[in-house]
């Protein structure tokens, strides 16, 4: 993939966001959304390969209505708070983040926990490697400087 492309992405994924903090304002959102998506959207469930190709108009709203179910039947609060858009508005990136895997609640954290879905109009990269370089990455660029 062109490095420009792959530094966008997370240039986006860095970028400011805005919680959807209450279950009505997911709806709102989702509603919102649903009028404007169409064919060029990306569906990447991170941790797998990222998808080369955006999804239908039609599998990206099915998406949402599942994804919708499954964090109303697992996040077990009076609020949502998990997913996060860089628009209200005019969406290009939201962030899905999976109720089981939501790290510490508050505090700091050398390695937050990732969302679990990104929906976006930017092809995704693997945000793990890019965000997260491997262990022996990290101890050979030290060695360096010893």
């Amino acid at each position: 993939m062109d490095t420009s492309l792959q530094q966008n992405y997370l240039d986006a994924f860095k970028g400011r966001f805005t919680s959807l903090m209450r279950w009505h304002h997911l709806d709102e959102f989702w509603d919102n959304f649903k009028e404007q998506v169409d064919d060029g959207w990306y569906i990447y469930h991170v941790g797998d390969v990222p998808p080369e190709s955006p999804v239908s108009r039609q599998k990206l709203i099915q998406f949402i209505n599942e994804i919708d179910t499954l964090l109303r039947d697992e996040h077990d609060e009076d609020y949502c708070g998990i997913v996060y858009t860089d628009s209200k508005d005019a969406p290009s990136y939201v962030k899905i983040f999976d109720p089981h895997n939501l790290g510490v609640s508050c505090g700091y954290s050398e390695k937050p926990p990732l969302p679990g879905w990104i929906l976006s109009k930017i092809p995704p990269i693997e945000l793990e490697e890019a965000l997260y370089p491997v262990a022996s990455r990290r101890r050979w660029w030290r060695r360096i400087f010893e």
